[in-house]
């Protein structure tokens, strides 16, 4: 039963969604300290409300509807890099060793593409000899020869 469910979870495409999934929380909060701290105040500028902080108050002093607050921001953006650099070490690393162990690649460098001439698809494989879209023969990558 333990390794039907680690055969599960060290699939590729779980580990992969996992961590998109944890940077897209991550990266949520940065987004929502964003909104909060810089574009709330500066819309709320317009209506009028009490805070210190990093940052500018645009109203009446004091009030924290209107104070753009960069401390949050920064300390919402630290947030995002250290959670990532947690993630990356964390998981993707061990991951990536796990899988070279079995011979998989993964996070690896993308495969080389050619764009088709005919209808400039960009993500033929360099070693295609036809188009996968239109059909169109495709030329030789430089130093392949073809039988």
């Amino acid at each position: 039963m333990l390794k039907g469910f680690k055969n599960f979870v060290m699939r590729g495409d779980v580990v992969v969604v996992a961590v998109g999934l944890i940077i897209a929380l991550a990266f949520s909060t940065l987004i929502k300290a964003f909104t909060d701290s810089i574009i709330n105040p500066i819309i709320t500028r317009a209506q009028g409300g009490h805070s210190t902080a990093l940052g500018w108050q645009l109203g009446a002093p004091g009030n924290a509807a209107t104070y753009v607050d960069m401390g949050a921001f920064i300390s919402a953006l630290i947030y995002f890099l250290i959670l990532a650099a947690v993630v990356y070490f964390l998981i993707v690393v061990p991951y990536r060793i796990f899988q070279r162990r079995h011979g998989i690649t993964v996070f690896g460098d993308p495969v080389p593409t050619k764009t088709c001439p005919a209808c400039l698809s960009e993500d033929i494989p360099a070693g295609a000899s036809t188009c996968r879209y239109c059909g169109t023969a495709q030329p030789s990558a430089p130093g392949r020869t073809v039988a």
